[in-house]
């Protein structure tokens, strides 16, 4: 296989018609950082704020079947926060993964030219940990939730003079799923020696409401694509006495661009019917 990068124009010679279309995957590397508040009141009824730290992958393709009205998007992350209690003397950690699937349905060219939605639904898992070591009683709260909810991405590809540019804004709200609560005052080692009753709960709007969106630019640098961007994340729960308050509110500085996977055997057959994702 052979993997070639391609612009947002991307000319390849069109020696047969019935080739399939070619769907570039529009890959990019993001570092994000900001501010972050957390609140879980299992380790403490303080609401601690600090630094906010972040580094996602996303990679978006139009589908095999129906590529022209059908996109599937893959996001994969990290996020780290380092806050402190409102006097500065106390710090509580937060570690978490999250990876995240969507398939959405393409509308192109709404209302005007270059204007293209996308609405669909998705599924994430996210876990990790918070730390807080000042708590006499319990210094960790795990978190570990699985949910399906809606995705939805408003594209805008436009020119600012010679640079061609694309304006993006996209939603991700959970709607039902699963998610890890112990009771209030129940410590880790109890559920480690066998207290495990009421610990998986169903999650849904009336004991959570998570959403996470983003409103960035992919500046077209050649081949390149530099996304700039703000990105804020909520995520918060509330069962069994327990209240969680999750608010990140990052910049985004991403890289990347967009890539072919062409058969090195058929490479000389290759038309020029290309169905980008996002970009035009």
């Amino acid at each position: 296989m052979l993997i070639m990068a391609c612009g947002t124009q991307c000319a390849l010679a069109q020696d047969n018609e019935n080739e399939k279309p070619l769907r570039p995957v529009a890959s990019i590397f993001s570092a994000q950082y900001g501010h972050a508040s957390l609140l879980d009141s299992y380790l403490s009824p303080i609401k601690y704020g600090g630094h906010a730290i972040a580094l996602n992958y996303e990679a978006q393709q139009a589908t095999g079947f129906n590529p022209q009205h059908w996109t599937r998007q893959l996001s994969l992350g990290v996020d780290y926060d380092y806050t402190h209690n409102p006097a500065g003397n106390h710090t509580m950690h937060s570690l978490m993964v999250d990876a995240r699937w969507a398939l959405m349905h393409r509308w192109n060219n709404v209302l005007t030219q270059g204007l293209n939605f996308n609405l669909g639904g998705e599924t994430q898992l996210r876990g990790g940990v918070l730390y807080n070591a000042n708590n006499s009683n319990n210094v960790v709260s795990a978190r570990i939730h699985w949910n399906v909810g809606v995705m939805g991405q408003a594209i805008y590809n436009t020119h600012i003079k010679r640079l061609p540019i694309t304006l993006r804004y996209q939603a991700s709200v959970p709607v039902v799923g699963a998610f890890f609560a112990p009771d209030y005052d129940e410590a880790y080692y109890e559920i480690y020696l066998g207290n495990r009753d009421n610990l998986a709960h169903f999650g849904w709007w009336g004991n959570r409401f998570d959403i996470d969106h983003m409103l960035s630019a992919d500046l077209h640098l050649g081949n390149t694509i530099l996304r700039i961007g703000y990105r804020n994340r909520i995520s918060t729960s509330w069962i069994n006495n327990i209240s969680t308050r999750d608010i990140a509110h990052y910049l985004v500085i991403g890289i990347g661009g967009e890539f072919l996977n062409v058969n090195s055997k058929r490479s000389n057959k290759v038309n020029n019917n290309i169905i980008s994702s996002m970009y035009q």
